[in-house]
């Protein structure tokens, strides 16, 4: 009987460890994503998963991870544009960061499959947000799928504080393992 109590101690002390490790990981250094959707094509597919870091420095073209801003208890992913203090516009097919051009490789296959098409729309902040500057503690956000992303030009800037993760590495699936840009 001693024996069953000592087994079963061991058992359950062994599984509130493995929790609280996992707890900790995933509470203070990173977690897993799915993504659902195909507003990230071609950078990232409906069904790929990758860890996301759950503390860091956010920059230009980072993958951030944030809850819906409209409410709908769902997780966004999208691509960071503008940091706070940036001007951010769209003019014939190109980015404008501070008035100076930026490429966006993540968008070759997208231009290149739609050669004559506008792949993002022209714009400026002013015209989305009424703002000219991402404001400070916020950011603007685009999905790589222009076409089809809800993104920051439907729901404006999202705050700093809301980003729950930094994309790091797609874990799923096998044959894209690696950092994700």
């Amino acid at each position: 009987m001693k024996r069953f109590f000592s087994e079963t101690f061991s058992i359950l002390f062994s599984v509130i460890i493995a929790l609280a490790v996992f707890w900790v990981v995933k509470t203070y250094f990173f977690y897993q994503v799915k993504v659902d959707g195909d507003s990230m094509y071609p950078t990232m597919q409906d069904g790929d998963r990758f860890l996301a870091k759950v503390d860091g420095e956010i920059d230009h073209s980072d993958i951030v991870i944030f809850p819906d801003p409209e409410g709908s208890g769902s997780d966004f992913v999208k691509r960071v544009i503008g940091l706070p203090g940036d001007t951010v516009e769209y003019k014939n097919n190109q980015l404008y960061l501070n008035d100076e051009p930026v490429e966006e490789n993540y968008l070759n296959d997208l231009k290149a499959a739609n050669p004559n098409q506008k792949v993002t729309p022209d714009f400026t902040l002013d015209e989305l947000t009424g703002e000219h500057k991402v404001p400070e503690g916020e950011l603007f956000v685009l999905g790589d799928n222009r076409p089809v992303s809800k993104d920051g030009r439907y729901f404006g800037f999202i705050k700093e504080d809301d980003v729950d993760g930094i994309s790091w590495v797609r874990i799923w699936p096998f044959s894209k393992f690696g950092k994700v840009e």
